[in-house]
């Protein structure tokens, strides 16, 4: 194959005559280039590693410390160092030592130095303390108290250099660890609304019975924890409810993204395909930059944590019997391709650059006219990543750790990202655009249960009429940084990169590019055996995964605003309105919220469904929402109550302690799981002159069987979008019905707050 020769930097033959070495000088100028560019990479990380090691001082900060110091030291009358530069001076070596007066001007640089690096930790405790403040977050909204201006002031002085994407993370504070007094009570106020009385009295004398015994010890262990590790949840998190976990990651555990809602800025799958792959690879060179602004909380300079973002790109979830892993490479200069059956591996870069669009979509093309067939086994491979964790560390430990099946399966798992050419069309367009949304979901998804390498933290889908979407492995971050990245590649995609008069890709061609590379298996009738049980496996639950999507356009957050009423807490109260319909019961309730104020943060959850929500079957707007905002803030600033109970529960299984209030506690099912995903980088889009660039965002699985997960988002000022999923078993969900009674919820309660707003009264109960 022309390709295998062009990968290989020289061959030799023994003849009778000797030794014959033919050398590829096109090979070796690929590896060449490959070199530079690494090094290239290297020496960037290591400027960047500097500069973030400083902040928020400058490099050139060290250069003013030493020339003030040595200006006081020969200007004026007085030591700087109160006599610790001569100090230093007599600790220096004498024998061939330059004169005494260069000895002092070294000693002074070393003091210099010694002082910058104190001066910088000091900048940094003292941005940490400021950071660690959270009462600016629980004060009245535009009532600023003037502890708070003056904690504004002085966090914009410090944080006034401009930061790179790591910049803030040594300046982050640890995740505190609340008292677990506060969490239990915190805990037993949220399950009384949804509690009887005599379910409500046992689950006390639990909670009673654990603070006075065995919760003391464990808390214990968990703060001294939290003093050793950067994050006391974050490492247990990631393993015990991620990789821990042994059932299928496709429905379950993966998300996905959508594409614009009413445009598609190319039909040419190629050219989508090459815009998407040119869009995620220049996020990739901006994130190895450090060129990414940290993410803050809106309106305001408090940074995020970033640490997510490390492992984005090049990296994939590696099964294991008892436990999966995650692989991260520092680098890949290839991308991973599906279609048909057929694996590829497209090189992005030629001649130490990176690959036009124009090129890419070439490549892209190539692959779609490839009509070779694919080899035995291979077609429905990617079945593997769908089915249950423990058949496919055993199989990939058999069958795929060492020849051929290892090679390509690296090239696949080792790959800046995957992309799936897709035979299907989707997108809202046609006859049936509601079943349409739905079914585009789905694909997402899960697709065919084989056409996915649902281990790879991102595959991009793209489809035949040139819709996109993302699919997103969980364990290595959370839907904000992948949505964050997917709001780069729709806007760079459209905006930045953009479409010839015919649809294609813009740039130049390499008429010497060579095309993908077919991926070589050999794949033996066991595993091909195996290979079909986790297929049955995934299509079964795919099959019973049922999906209703929709944009609600008679408001948005415009109005909810308007009547000075979170626009979160609105849909939050919604959906318990929509489920009481429905269910005729309250039930436990998950809403996302992040911890990324804090070094390390992930998530925690809010309990949005309380005793302000909830009164029998009556909703008070005013007090539901200003209790659900409180509670979100807690979550936001380290008094969840979940993340806690969780490493509570961890730390007695390590002690081998069954505790009946935990078991208890983490065996409740959230049969109601939300999120909200908020769009980050508004100015990527100009939704005002461009109304049509929207996206629907996107959405996971259900988590309980008999219930639903619902993720929703606001697009511009006057449309909400929501992602109902549920299971097709169970009798008592559907997606479809609770779509309908969120549909009316929302009209209902804007009626009640027109209602409020005439009468120009609070807002009170009122029977729904």
């Amino acid at each position: 194959m022309a390709e295998a020769h062009q990968a290989v930097a020289f061959q030799f033959t023994i003849t009778p005559e000797g030794i014959d070495v033919q050398l590829s000088h096109q090979a070796l100028a690929e590896v060449y280039r490959s070199g530079v560019r690494s090094w290239k990479k290297r020496l960037a990380r290591m400027k960047n590693t500097v500069l973030t090691g400083v902040y928020p001082a400058s490099p050139s900060s060290w250069l003013f410390v030493v020339t003030a110091t040595l200006a006081t030291m020969y200007m004026g009358s007085s030591d700087p160092s109160m006599g610790l530069i001569r100090k230093i001076q007599e600790h220096l070596p004498t024998s061939g030592s330059p004169s005494g007066q260069s000895q002092a001007v070294l000693s002074a640089v070393l003091f210099s130095t010694l002082l910058w690096l104190l001066l910088i930790h000091a900048m940094r405790l003292c941005l940490r303390m400021l950071l660690s403040y959270h009462g600016w977050m629980f004060q009245q909204h535009g009532k600023m108290s003037v502890t708070t201006k003056v904690w504004s002031v002085l966090v914009c002085l410090l944080s006034s250099r401009q930061p790179l994407l790591y910049s803030y993370q040594a300046s982050l504070p640890h995740l505190p660890v609340p008292a677990v007094k506060d969490t239990v009570r915190r805990y037993l106020e949220s399950v009384r609304p949804i509690m009887r009385d005599e379910e409500f009295d046992h689950i006390t004398l639990l909670a009673a019975q654990f603070l006075d015994g065995l919760g003391k010890r464990l808390q214990w262990y968990l703060k001294l924890k939290a003093l050793w590790a950067g994050n006391y949840v974050s490492d247990w998190w990631e393993e015990y409810v991620y990789l821990r976990s042994r059932t299928p990651i496709m429905v379950n555990s993966n998300y996905y993204g959508m594409d614009f809602l009413y445009v598609t800025p190319s039909s040419l799958q190629a050219a989508r395909a090459g815009n998407a792959v040119t869009a995620f690879l220049l996020y990739r060179r901006k994130l190895n930059r450090e060129e990414i602004k940290p993410s803050r909380i809106p309106g305001t300079v408090i940074p995020l944590c970033s640490a997510q973002w490390e492992r984005m790109f090049n990296s994939a979830r590696i099964p294991g019997e008892k436990t999966d892993t995650l692989q991260h490479c520092q680098d890949s200069d290839h991308v991973a391709v599906y279609h048909r059956g057929r694996y590829f591996r497209l090189p992005v870069y030629r001649a130490g650059r990176l690959l036009s669009p124009r090129e890419i979509e070439c490549q892209m093309q190539r692959i779609l006219e490839n009509q070779s067939p694919p080899s035995p086994g291979e077609e429905k491979l990617g079945a593997l990543t769908a089915g249950s964790r423990v058949p496919w560390a055993q199989v990939r430990k058999q069958f795929f750790s060492s020849g051929v099946n290892k090679r390509s399966l690296d090239c696949i798992e080792k790959a800046a990202f995957f992309v799936t050419l897709d035979d299907d069309e989707q997108g809202m367009k046609g006859d049936d655009p509601t079943g349409n949304l739905d079914r585009y979901a789905k694909s997402l998804l899960h697709g065919k249960c084989y056409d996915r390498w649902f281990d790879k933290s991102i595959s991009l889908v793209v489809y035949k009429n040139g819709k996109t979407g993302l699919n997103a492995e969980h364990s290595w971050a959370d839907a904000p940084t992948v949505a964050h990245l997917w709001e780069y590649v729709l806007a760079t995609d459209a905006f930045q990169l953009g479409y010839n008069e015919e649809g294609h890709c813009k740039g130049n061609v390499d008429p010497g590019l060579p095309p993908p590379q077919r991926l070589l298996w050999d794949i033996p009738p066991e595993c091909q055996e195996v290979v079909t049980r986790s297929l049955a496996e995934a299509q079964t639950l795919a099959c019973d995964v049922s999906f209703h999507v929709f944009p609600f356009r008679d408001f948005g957050k415009r109005l909810i605003k308007r009547h000075k009423t979170s626009p979160d807490a609105f849909v939050q109260l919604v959906l318990q309105l929509a489920y009481y319909r429905i269910r005729g019961t309250f039930c436990l309730t998950y809403e996302a919220s992040m911890t990324r104020l804090f070094r390390e943060g992930r998530t925690e959850t809010v309990r949005s469904c309380s005793a302000e929500s909830i009164t029998r079957a009556c909703l008070l707007i005013f007090y539901g929402s200003e209790k659900h905002q409180n509670l979100y803030r807690l979550a936001m600033t380290g008094s969840g109550i979940d993340r806690h109970l969780f490493c509570l529960y961890v730390v007695s299984q390590y002690l081998g302690i069954e505790s009946p209030f935990l078991s208890k506690v983490l065996s409740e099912p959230w049969r109601l799981s939300t999120s909200q995903t908020s769009v980050q980088q508004v100015e990527l889009f100009d939704l005002v002159n461009h109304p049509e660039y929207i996206s629907l965002g996107g959405g996971f699985g259900p988590v309980a069987d008999d219930g639903y997960g619902v993720s929703y988002n606001f697009s511009g000022e006057d449309m909400i979008n929501f992602h109902i999923s549920s299971k097709q078993s169970c009798a008592q969900s559907d997606s479809h019905k609770f779509g309908d009674q969120i549909k009316q919820a929302l009209l209902d309660l804007r009626d009640l707050l027109s209602e409020d707003d005439r009468t120009k009264k609070p807002a009170s109960k009122k029977d729904i």
